[in-house]
């Protein structure tokens, strides 16, 4: 599979689809139940206000003065593709949902995006580039981490590398912040992590933590893909994504545990030579979200520039199959 990260300033955040979505309150309130209280949705629904300026609803629920625009298409806007999917969930059943950051949202409607007149709001546009200007920060470019180094157990800098040479950075707090890979994979080469996997690497242990890198999973997409009618409009340079419906699978206990939205597709991914801008027909993506599989990452070499195993175990579970076969 193709697992894109990205390597810019921004993170993959200058890469994604640019959609908006809270998660689910239930999620929250899990996690606040599991003992970590101050992720609970209400002590987090302030931060989600903070951080956004939503531009098409105001209310208790959204932000009106945060970094991050947020804004939605509006059905006189969608393309024929997108609203006959609209008409044909609500002719199923389903509920308009017209705001899918709404606590008790559920249902189909438009998806909240950080696109604002077609520019990707990365985190460094919205966070980063207001505070360039400060005198006590620095952004270095073309720089790999290769390992958090420490003083016994306390983290004290970080060896890095650039243009060939190989530096030390040191400071009072090293904060680690490379994403759901990379985050595990610098841990290990760091020393801290499972004992009997870094011994076989050849690191030497600092720390054993048994947890780094496992419990990975992500949100298995599953596309069905149709053959479009002579003279039926492709998106071409187009929104690909303007509508999607969010749905409980039949028996589970998780809330809208389902996403399903219809797009265009290219003939070829774009690291195979395909054109992307170049539609040939039409794709309906079921998403399965909460999976009960958990994967793993696992160093294949210590040597940093060597990528990690990603073994997602997709589908190893039974209600993950039942939920996607369902969709």
């Amino acid at each position: 599979m193709s697992v894109p990260r990205g390597k810019v300033v921004g993170g993959t955040s200058a890469i994604n689809h640019q959609i908006f979505l809270r998660g689910a309150p239930e999620d929250f309130d899990h996690w606040a139940s599991l003992g970590n209280d101050q992720w609970g949705f209400l002590q987090v629904l302030a931060y989600f206000r903070k951080l956004e300026t939503d531009l098409d609803i105001q209310d208790d629920f959204h932000g009106t003065a945060g970094p991050i625009p947020v804004r939605r298409h509006h059905p006189d806007s969608w393309l024929p593709l997108q609203s006959a999917f609209y008409q044909a969930c609500l002719a199923a059943g389903f509920p308009d949902d017209p705001d899918m950051n709404h606590p008790e949202s559920g249902g189909v409607g438009s998806i909240p995006l950080n696109n604002p007149g077609g520019v990707r709001m990365s985190t460094a546009l919205a966070y980063l580039d207001p505070c360039r200007h400060r005198l006590n920060l620095t952004v270095k470019g073309n720089v790999l981490v290769r390992r958090v180094l420490f003083d016994g157990k306390r983290a004290k800098g970080v060896e890095a590398e650039s243009g060939g040479e190989t530096f030390v950075v040191e400071g009072l707090q090293i904060i680690l912040s490379a994403g759901a890979v990379a985050s595990p994979q610098l841990l290990m080469l760091s020393g801290v992590g499972p004992g009997g996997h870094l011994e076989c690497q050849g690191i030497k242990l600092v720390h054993g933590l048994p947890g780094v890198g496992q419990n990975f999973s992500d949100h298995l997409l599953i596309f069905i893909d149709f053959k479009a009618k002579e003279g039926f409009p492709m998106d071409g340079l187009a929104p690909r994504i303007q509508v999607a419906v969010r749905y409980t699978a039949t028996g589970s206990h998780l809330k809208d545990d389902m996403m399903m939205w219809p797009s265009n597709f290219a003939p070829e991914r774009i690291n195979r030579g395909g054109d992307r801008m170049k539609s040939i027909g039409i794709r309906i993506t079921a998403g399965l979200y909460l999976a009960a599989s958990r994967g793993e990452i696992t160093l294949t070499s210590k040597d940093p520039h060597v990528q990690p195993l990603l073994d997602y175990h997709l589908l190893e579970d039974p209600f993950d199959r039942e939920r996607a076969r369902e969709a």
